[in-house]
């Protein structure tokens, strides 16, 4: 789906901003079939990448697919001693009503070398929750400036947050609020050929601006990049 496509692309590129050196290890904390850890590995094969998944099966179908390290457990208590990873990224899993978020980024900040880098993706403004937020378990969504504090006050330095989906959002304005839209399901589905390559090269459009330092103040999901002092 479009959307998984370039919410990788997003967090490559933006973990990658400066790059990491050669054999850095680096984490994706709730890495679900591991889609993301797969195209990591194949954009950086020089770094040491591993997972972490709650559910089992999934972190199963990670390790078949990606053929990395993939660890049963929750982002609550890492399985990991301190100061071992330099990057751990964590695609909408705060988000979730599973998660302690206090905990969950006290771990990430043990998890991490000093220096090392902290990239999350959450769903933007309380106020989108629609009937895929309680499908995929969300009771939290975010913006850039609460998010910005909420990994500043765990301990982070050198926060910056903004959001993407920025050009396609009035579109999912428009899907998310429209009248019934409280009784459907998940959004996650598949969608025509050319409407799946419309809606990627305009999230690309948005990566290049991001690459030249630009974005806009608005958007339907929040990135957050940190690091540890």
């Amino acid at each position: 789906m479009w959307w998984y496509r370039a919410l990788h692309a997003g967090l490559i590129a933006r973990l990658d901003r400066p790059p990491l050196p050669a054999a850095a290890t680096v984490l994706d904390a709730g890495c679900g079939t591991g889609g993301l850890l797969a195209r990591l590995a194949a954009a950086r094969p020089d770094l040491a990448l591993a997972g972490l998944e709650y559910d089992a099966e999934a972190a199963g179908v990670a390790r078949a697919k990606t053929g990395l390290p993939v660890t049963t457990g929750s982002v609550n208590a890492l399985p990991y001693p301190a100061a071992s990873f330099a990057g751990i990224v964590s695609a909408d899993v705060l988000c979730h009503a599973g998660v302690d978020m206090a905990a969950a980024l006290s771990e990430f900040h043990r998890c991490l070398r000093p220096g090392g880098r902290l990239l999350l993706n959450l769903p933007a403004y309380q106020w989108m929750a629609s009937a895929h937020d309680s499908h995929v378990h969300n009771v939290r969504r975010y913006t850039a400036g609460a998010a910005h504090r909420m990994v500043a006050a765990a301990g982070f330095a050198a926060v910056t947050a903004g959001y993407w989906n920025s050009l396609l959002f009035p579109l999912m304005l428009v899907h998310r609020l429209l009248p019934g839209r409280a009784q459907g399901g998940s959004d996650v589905r598949p969608f025509p050929g050319w409407q799946d390559r419309l809606f990627f090269s305009v999230t690309a459009v948005e990566r290049r601006l991001f690459g030249q330092g630009r974005g806009l103040p608005f958007g339907g999901s929040v990135w957050v990049w940190a690091s540890k002092p």
